[in-house]
């Protein structure tokens, strides 16, 4: 015992001492770049993108069984911390250090951010501090694994899927984040455009969270179980929303006319999927369920992500309706299948996230083929999505049996009927 303490103490020691070489962020030149309005509205933007894993953990609590409600809550709130330690450590290197052959950063380039300051990094946003746009882009990195969550609700064990969070985020999401993002990508340099993170984000949670549900496999009572709290359910839905305005206009990196009309397409969007599911059900002789209309606007914002600031407001009216029938057609498929994908997030954010690529190839700017764009253009896009689809989905599974194989993933048939609530946390709403 006195060995490890020694160890870890030198270890300690010596990481304190490297963090102190680390020079001043910032002087008087580089401070005289930071244009104020710019950094002004990406604070408030990286705030915004922070309420949404609250607001993520309202949407899903509510539409679990009371029993699991604090358990599917905690598995988004959890991510701020645990996402938020590996990004600082190693996270933020991987996704946006010095490129490695376009596929993933280099982890020493901003190990313990080292080198993350003041100055504005003209490579990614010259005209807010560097460590501002790190912060932002941790945003995204939060709420990527916890939106997975909701795929495997109701029988995850909870220390397991920390690991898999941990995992996922440095094994999937950041080379992601680097191929799409980062100015050296690959997929950046082959001419995909996603604008807010309809591949990174969505997609990448999407098709894991199909991955979630098929390995864990299904509920005992799966299909049985009535949202527990419809008003949470609005409640994180009004939130997301909100936040969303930080998620796809903040992409914009200032405050500038792309942040505009990145913010008009998003409200716009969501607005019409909203709608539009609401008016189908009543079109299938079922009522306009509070549920349905959330839903609704959370596949519209999804959509819209990856073209929020590449197409028109009249082209997000296009891209909100069309994408809620076609994730409501997916949805009622995937609930005639056998896979239990509890609050169908594959259907939601994986086939919405897909959708939006091939709408942001379809209509952004001159790239899109509606816009004389080329097939070429949008070929590169459809590569890009299947090639996105099958690291998301193929990696993911790839972790749940890794992890599993030293953590159970799946909770006992005891434990799960007793709810994940009392099992996992000792905790209950009484």
């Amino acid at each position: 015992m006195g060995r490890r303490i020694l160890f870890l103490a030198l270890v300690a020691a010596g990481l304190t001492v490297w963090l102190a070489e680390i020079p001043q962020p910032a002087d008087a030149t580089s401070l005289a770049e930071i244009d104020s309005g710019d950094t002004a509205w990406m604070l408030v933007s990286s705030a915004f993108v922070l309420l949404m894993t609250p607001g993520l953990a309202f949407f899903y609590g509510g539409m679990v069984h009371r029993k699991h409600i604090i358990s599917t809550m905690l598995q988004s709130f959890v991510a701020l911390g645990v996402v938020t330690v590996l990004w600082v450590l190693v996270g933020f290197s991987l996704c946006f250090g010095e490129s490695v052959g376009g596929i993933i950063g280099n982890p020493l380039t901003h190990l313990a951010f080292r080198g993350v300051g003041l100055a504005p990094n003209p490579d990614f946003a010259a005209t807010i501090p560097f460590l501002l746009f790190a912060l932002f882009q941790l945003k995204f990195a939060i709420i990527t694994p916890a939106l997975i969550t909701g795929s495997m609700a109701g029988r995850i064990r909870f220390r397991s899927y920390i690991l898999f969070m941990a995992l996922f985020s440095l094994l999937i999401y950041a080379p992601l984040a680097h191929m799409t993002w980062h100015p050296e990508g690959l997929l950046r340099q082959a001419g995909v455009l996603d604008f807010a993170g309809g591949t990174v984000v969505h997609m990448s949670a999407g098709l894991a969270a199909l991955a979630g549900a098929l390995f864990l496999g299904r509920r005992t009572h799966a299909h049985e179980e009535e949202p527990a709290n419809i008003p949470f359910v609005i409640l994180g839905t009004g939130m997301l929303w909100f936040g969303w305005f930080g998620f796809n206009a903040g992409s914009a990196l200032g405050a500038t006319a792309d942040a505009v009309l990145a913010f008009a397409n998003t409200n716009i969007a969501s607005a019409t999927a909203m709608i539009t599911w609401m008016f189908y059900e009543r079109f299938q002789n079922r009522k306009m369920s509070a549920v349905g209309a959330c839903i609704g606007a959370i596949v519209g914002l999804v959509a819209i992500t990856p073209a929020a600031g590449f197409v028109t407001p009249g082209e997000s009216l296009v891209i909100g309706g069309l994408t809620a029938l076609l994730c409501n057609a997916a949805m009622s498929y995937q609930r005639k299948t056998r896979v239990d994908d509890t609050l169908e997030v594959f259907p939601s954010h994986g086939v919405g996230g897909m959708i939006g690529m091939v709408m942001t190839a379809l209509f952004a700017g001159e790239v899109g083929l509606l816009h004389g764009g080329g097939w070429a253009a949008f070929g590169v896009h459809l590569l890009a999505l299947v090639g996105t689809a099958a690291f998301a989905f193929g990696g993911a599974y790839g972790l749940f049996v890794l992890v599993n194989a030293g953590l159970s993933m799946r909770v006992t048939a005891a434990q799960e009927e007793r709810g994940l609530d009392l099992s996992q946390h000792g905790e209950s709403l009484g």
